[in-house]
């Protein structure tokens, strides 16, 4: 079949294409994961920023 007669070759076709479905199953089910985490950081550095920028104009009397 196709001219491939080693079975060899043939499991290795088999393990690439199964090892594709694998790898968009795992992207599908963790496609949004962490989005959460995500807006945290956001309003974690939005609070440093504003401290910083507190503390910077503390330091040179603005």
């Amino acid at each position: 079949m196709l001219g491939i007669d080693d079975p060899l070759i043939w499991g290795v076709y088999i393990l690439c294409i199964l090892s594709m479905i694998l790898c968009v199953v795992y992207g599908l089910i963790n496609w949004n994961r962490g989005e959460e985490a995500e807006v945290q950081e956001i309003a974690e550095e939005e609070a440093w920023e504003e401290e910083e920028e507190k503390m910077q104009s503390e330091e040179l009397g603005l």
